[in-house]
């Protein structure tokens, strides 16, 4: 009737939650390598969108001098805060102190800007303002996926049992990136 010993229900039992537990061991580790992989990835997206705005300043900061010379505190604020943002290399949450200083720097820019009707006409310098417009866009975008990942990396490693495993191999909470937006877009004015 039953070929099986009874004495070798145990071993089985015991055979499958040990497969259970290597399935889930290699499978939670590799997914938590895949989602700091992704954390990764989308760091590089953004440190390429802030590479093009670090290019497209010194354009811009040359374009508005040619306006406003008697302006150079804030021209030397800006070049000095570009080149601090450059050079940071740290985590995000240093790079993104950098980063906002560069931000309020820029605001500065484009409020003696303001100052300037010719120059706000200027062909040249309304390209470099949309240009870093849509440059901003893309670095918004790439915050907002970078820091999907680091949620969800966060959470694979906070969450238990998948804690268990991320503590054994070293893997460490991520940090986000806050940055402020350097155009701030006022709403449109209805007037009725």
């Amino acid at each position: 009737m039953n070929n099986m010993p009874v004495n070798n229900v145990p071993l089985i039992i015991i055979a499958v939650v040990f497969l259970f537990l290597i399935i889930w061991f290699f499978g939670t580790y590799n997914g938590l390598v895949r989602l700091r992989n992704y954390v990764r990835e989308s760091w590089a997206q953004i440190d390429t969108e802030l590479k093009r705005r670090y290019d497209l300043i010194p354009n811009l900061v040359e374009t508005v001098k040619g306006y406003a010379t008697h302006e150079r505190q804030v021209f030397e604020a800006v070049t000095e805060a570009r080149n601090r943002a450059v050079a940071s290399t740290g985590s995000p949450a240093s790079q993104a102190a950098d980063e906002n200083t560069l931000v309020r720097s820029m605001r500065s820019l484009f409020a003696v800007a303001e100052n300037y009707p010719d120059l706000k006409a200027n062909k040249n310098f309304l390209k470099l303002q949309q240009e870093l417009i849509n440059t901003e866009d893309r670095i918004q975008a790439a915050r907002r996926f970078f820091n999907a990942n680091v949620r969800d990396f966060n959470n694979r490693t906070e969450m238990f049992p998948s804690s268990i495993i991320a503590g054994m191999f070293g893997f460490k909470r991520e940090e986000f990136f806050e940055v402020e937006e350097v155009v701030v877009r006022a709403a449109p004015v209805v007037k009725i």
